[in-house]
C-alpha cells in the first residue's frame, strides 16, 4: 500500500509532463477504468517527467507497473467522485490552471520561452491541462472524503509502536528547536542616496538608448536569482508573495516604461515593464542593496542588546520579541523558529550552516545568545539573537520523546489501510481492462482479478 500512496503523489508529475513539447511513445490504450482510458504514453511521460525532476533514484523497481497502478487509482477515485456528485467549479479550476501556468513561466523565465518550448500558446496549454486538472482535483476530493475523518487514538499509536521490531527502531541525532530575532541594519541616508543616484543614472542610460536594461541588470543587479536572465520576472496581479511597494510600482507602468527608484524590504530597485496582458505582466528590475558600515552594525547590536534585556527581565517574552522586532519574514511567521527546507522546526547538525553550529554548540537550552552578526542567503549582513527552546539527546526512538513523530506515522499507516480496504471493496464495482503485457505486475493483482470479473 505504500506504493499506492507514493503513486498518488507521483501522479502530479504527469500534469507537468503535459507541457512538454513531444510525446515519448505513440499512444496506445493500456488500461480502462469505466470509461476512463489510460494511454501507454501517459505512463511513459509520467516516468520521464519524474526523472526530469531529479528523482530517478526514487523510482520503484518496476516503474511501468507502479505508475500504471497510480493511474488506475486516480481513475477509480474520479469515477467514485462522479457517483458521489463531487464537483469542481470552473472558477476554482481556472485558478488552479492559472497558478500552474505561472509556475511554468517562473520556471522557464518568461511567457515567450514557455510558449516556444511547449510549441503552444498559453490558452492552448491551459486547455490541454484542463481535463487533467479536473480529474486530479476530483480524485483529491474523493480521497479526502474517504480519509479526512480518520483519527488515531493513543492506544492505537502504542499498538503501532509495539509492532516495530526493536532492532528496526529509528535512531535520532540530537535535534534542536531554535528561535531567532533578526534585525537587518539599515544603510545611512548618504549611502542610500548615493545608490539611488546610481540607479537613476542607469534609468537615464536606458531611456536615452545608450544601454539595454537587461545588460545593466546582468552587470550590476544584486538579485542573483534573475541576474542571468536580465532581471526578468513574470507577475500576476493575484500573487500575494511580492513586496507591496515593488508590486504596486510594477503594475503602474506602461509597456517599455521604467519606474523611478523604488524602495522595498530588499533594497532599491528600478523596474521596466516588458509586456502586459490583463493581470499578467513581464518585468525586468535592477536591485541595488545599499551597503551597511560598522557604525550601523554596532547600532543594531545595541538595539538587540536592549531587546535581550527586556526578555531577560520579563518585560516581554522571546516570542513577543520576534513579533515586535524581527525583520525576517520567513521565521517571523512561525514564531521565530528556524525551519528546514521541508518545514520542520527540528534541526539536526547536518541541516545547519557551520556558523550556526558553532554558536549553538555552547549555548544552553533556555538561554538567549548575545547578538550575532551573520551574512544571510542574499549576502546581506544581519544581526540576530538565538534561543534554544529544546535540545534532545541522540537516542533510539521511544514513545516518550518521539510521540508526535510516531503518531503521525501511525495515522498515515491507518489511512493507508483504510484506503487499501476501500479499493478492495470498490475495484470490483468498476469495469476494468488492463493490457495483458502488464500481467507480470504483482502490484496489479487485485486489478487483474477485477478485470477478469469485468469480462465475464
Amino acid at each position: 500500500m505504500k506504493k499506492i500512496i507514493f503513486l498518488l503523489m507521483a501522479t502530479a508529475f504527469l500534469f507537468k509532463a503535459q507541457a512538454q513539447p513531444q510525446k515519448v511513445v505513440a499512444d496506445k490504450i493500456v488500461a480502462k477504468v469505466g470509461d476512463q482510458i489510460i494511454l501507454h504514453s501517459d505512463i511513459q511521460n509520467a516516468i520521464e517527467d519524474y526523472k526530469r525532476q531529479g528523482q530517478e533514484a526514487e523510482l520503484p523497481p518496476d516503474p511501468d507497473c507502479s505508475f500504471l497502478q497510480g493511474q488506475l487509482i486516480q481513475k477509480a477515485l474520479v469515477l467514485q467522485a462522479q457517483k458521489d456528485s463531487l464537483t469542481i467549479s470552473d472558477d476554482e479550476l481556472d485558478a488552479l490552471l492559472d497558478n500552474q501556468i505561472r509556475g511554468f513561466i517562473r520556471y522557464y523565465g518568461s511567457q515567450e520561452m514557455l510558449e516556444q518550448i511547449a510549441g503552444k500558446t498559453l490558452f492552448q496549454l491551459k486547455e490541454d491541462l484542463r481535463e487533467d486538472f479536473r480529474e486530479r482535483k476530483l480524485a483529491d476530493q474523493e480521497r479526502g472524503k474517504i480519509l479526512d475523518n480518520i483519527k488515531i487514538t493513543p492506544s492505537e499509536v502504542q499498538s503501532y509502536f509495539d509492532q516495530i521490531p526493536k532492532d528496526s527502531l529509528r535512531f535520532y541525532e540530537s535535534e534542536l528547536e531554535v528561535s531567532e530575532i533578526v534585525i537587518h541594519p539599515k544603510a545611512n541616508k548618504d549611502v542610500e542616496d548615493y545608490v539611488s543616484g546610481e540607479l537613476y543614472e542607469m534609468k537615464k542610460q536606458v531611456e536615452s538608448g545608450q544601454k539595454k536594461f537587461d545588460a545593466l541588470a546582468r552587470l550590476y543587479s544584486d538579485d542573483p536569482a534573475v541576474k542571468d536572465n536580465g532581471g526578468q520576472y513574470s507577475l500576476n496581479k493575484n500573487d500575494k508573495n511580492w513586496d507591496p511597494a515593488f508590486f504596486a510600482a510594477a503594475f503602474k507602468l506602461k509597456e517599455g516604461q521604467i519606474s523611478p527608484v523604488i524602495k522595498s524590504k530588499f533594497g532599491l530597485h528600478i523596474i521596466q515593464m516588458v509586456s502586459r496582458a490583463g493581470d499578467d505582466a513581464v518585468i525586468r528590475h535592477i536591485l541595488k542593496i545599499p551597503p551597511v558600515t560598522d557604525v550601523e552594525i554596532k547600532a543594531t547590536i545595541g538595539r538587540l542588546d536592549s531587546v535581550k534585556a527586556k526578555i531577560n527581565d520579563g518585560t516581554i517574552t522571546f516570542s513577543e520579541g520576534v513579533s515586535l522586532y524581527s525583520d525576517d519574514d520567513n521565521s517571523k511567521l512561525i514564531g521565530g523558529y528556524i525551519s528546514t527546507a521541508d518545514g520542520s522546526t527540528y534541526l539536526t547538525i547536518d541541516k545547519m550552516d557551520k556558523d550556526l553550529v558553532a554558536i549553538l554548540k555552547d549555548l544552553k537550552t533556555g538561554v538567549i545568545s548575545d547578538p550575532q552578526v551573520y551574512t544571510d542567503e542574499r549576502g546581506i549582513k544581519s544581526v540576530r539573537l538565538l534561543y534554544i527552546k529544546t535540545r534532545s539527546q541522540p537516542h533510539r526512538e521511544n514513545m516518550q520523546d518521539d510521540y508526535n513523530k510516531i503518531s503521525q506515522r501511525a495515522l498515515e499507516n491507518k489511512k493507508s489501510e483504510v484506503l487499501q480496504q476501500w479499493f478492495k471493496v470498490h475495484i470490483p464495482q468498476f469495469y476494468i481492462f488492463i493490457d495483458p503485457s502488464f500481467k507480470a505486475c504483482n502490484v496489479l493483482a487485485d486489478w487483474f482479478q477485477a478485470s477478469a470479473g469485468s469480462n465475464l
